[in-house]
């Protein structure tokens, strides 16, 4: 039991307020220093529902005296509808006032108040509320606790993250669509506040190829705990108190897929913060990486996962072998740069999947963002309108249509996007496209010269079209080329941007 040490308190003086965090419901997990705090508090208050029970007080049982003040909070309703004018959140709001100026007479009148937080009370608990409405006017001390999330790996003898992992901690309570994406993304992850919104964490688990991973812990250190493979676990058996748990997979790797297929992801034009929540869970969940090494290096190494590189000039034999890792049972990301579809590897994994050794073998292709459209956000907005992109490389089809097509697009007046202008082997295309150009456009015509945008080298720069020099190009630019509307205009920071306008002037005989 513990001792309490009596004090009278001084008329006009302010108490002391604690946060105590109690641990996940075993007492035994509680703090020493949680235990003094309740000794040393005159009042212990704890949140409750409705029916008056509370887990916080169950817990800190044993150390609460007949002579304490009990302040029991009584949540007004929990997950059911209100008539309040402020809604659900403003009826919970209007309930965290009256309860914090229930504690601060408390703390007014010199009493010390010991406020009961099942884990954490700074972990999506109920003090938090009371903390950022008191903290600031009173003596404060948050006592912290073992989580729930802790309690649920142990419980389960898995690690939650190793070396280089993160943990990703998601309510269940956010839409499915938003589990999925933060799911996707996910090393490691545990889902709180299940109960009613199990069955979509259930369905974003299985659209993200991680259900078989994931482990249902209900429960845990509680009187009634359970743990079980969360596809096993009945959607209408789980209740608040449950958490799924996706633990490291340091040792285990990427789960072993049901059948093999191929996945062409997309990177985006740089490293990591360009990756989609798609895309970082396909990444993540293959079980072989195959691409060009140069993309390859943009993806970390994750434990039991293959990697293998290649030269970027053997596109069809890099494809062929995804598929035939993927015929082996095998789940194969082919990693390509921007956006698999545009001058990239998509096409390459498609025409070889129409081979008839490869048509049952499932492709599918998940988009990144596209040079052209990352170099067209840094400078600005020129592709606001229509816009053609074509690539200036003549080692898959000859010059003569690439300037066919150079003159069309100039002739309809569309914005440009050049891709692959050049290389060290290729240093007469930019200048030959930029003097055909000149024929349809004016030399102050915008140019947007991007390079290594979103790596340490970017460079993003808008001049005319008569300026652009070829010697200034290389295989990591992009070129973005005005119509006769694109403006560019220098702002006060001195930098220029540029746009292209989305009303077209009408022209003789138009209208309705």
């Amino acid at each position: 039991m513990s001792t309490h040490v009596s004090r009278e308190t001084t008329p006009g003086g302010r108490g002391k307020l604690y946060g105590v965090g109690l641990g996940p419901g075993d007492p035994s997990l509680m703090t020493l220093r949680a235990a003094e705090a309740i000794a040393e508090a005159d009042v212990v208050a704890y949140h409750c529902a409705r029916h008056g029970r509370s887990i916080a007080r169950s817990i800190a049982a044993k150390h609460i005296r007949t002579d304490h003040v009990e302040e029991r909070l009584m949540y007004p309703l929990t997950v059911e509808t209100t008539d309040h004018p402020g809604g659900y959140r403003g009826a919970l709001n209007d309930f965290y006032e009256e309860a914090s100026a229930r504690l601060a007479a408390h703390l007014d009148a010199g009493r010390t108040v010991a406020v009961l937080a099942e884990g954490d009370p700074l972990f999506y608990g109920s003090y938090q509320h009371m903390h950022k409405r008191l903290a600031d006017r009173y003596d404060t001390e948050v006592i912290p606790g073992v989580t729930s999330i802790s309690a649920a790996a142990a419980t389960i003898g898995k690690p939650l993250v190793e070396a280089e992992e993160t943990l990703t901690i998601i309510p269940g309570t956010l839409p499915e669509d938003e589990l999925t994406a933060r799911l996707a993304a996910a090393d490691s992850a545990v889902v709180m506040k299940l109960g009613r919104t199990f069955p979509a964490v259930r369905r974003a688990l299985a659209r993200t190829d991680r259900l078989a991973d994931a482990h249902y812990v209900e429960r845990a250190t509680m009187e009634g705990q359970r743990t079980a493979p969360l596809a096993e676990v009945p959607a209408d058996s789980v209740p608040y108190f449950s958490v799924a748990v996706l633990p490291s997979r340091v040792d285990t790797g990427p789960a072993a897929p049901e059948r093999g297929e191929v996945l062409v992801v997309g990177t985006g034009p740089a490293g990591a913060p360009w990756l989609t929540p798609e895309t970082r869970g396909a990444l993540a969940s293959a079980t072989d990486l195959v691409g060009y090494t140069t993309y390859l290096d943009r993806v970390p190494v994750r434990p039991g996962q293959r990697r293998h590189g290649s030269d970027n000039k053997v596109e069809a034999e890099r494809a062929e072998f995804a598929l035939d890792l993927a015929v082996r049972g095998h789940r194969v990301a082919v990693v390509s740069g921007g956006d698999p579809g545009v001058f990239a590897m998509a096409t390459a994994v498609l025409e070889a999947a129409a081979q008839e050794a490869y048509t049952n073998v499932p492709v599918r292709v998940l988009p990144g963002v596209t040079a052209a459209n990352a170099a067209a956000a840094k400078a600005g907005a020129p592709l606001g309108h229509d816009y053609a992109t074509i690539s200036l490389s003549d080692r898959l089809k000859p010059w003569e249509v690439i300037a066919e097509r150079l003159r069309a697009a100039a002739a309809a007046d569309l914005v440009l996007a050049l891709y692959n202008p050049g290389s060290r082997s290729r240093t007469w295309q930019v200048g030959q496209a930029r003097d055909l150009l000149l024929e349809h456009r004016a030399a102050d015509t915008p140019v947007v010269v991007a390079r290594d945008v979103g790596g340490p080298e970017e460079s993003v720069r808008v001049l005319a079209l008569a300026d652009l020099d070829p010697s200034e190009v290389d295989m990591r630019t992009l070129l973005l080329i005005g119509s006769s509307q694109t403006q560019a205009v220098r702002r006060g920071d001195g930098t220029t941007v540029a746009w292209t306008p989305r009303r077209y002037p009408e022209g003789p005989g138009s209208g309705s």
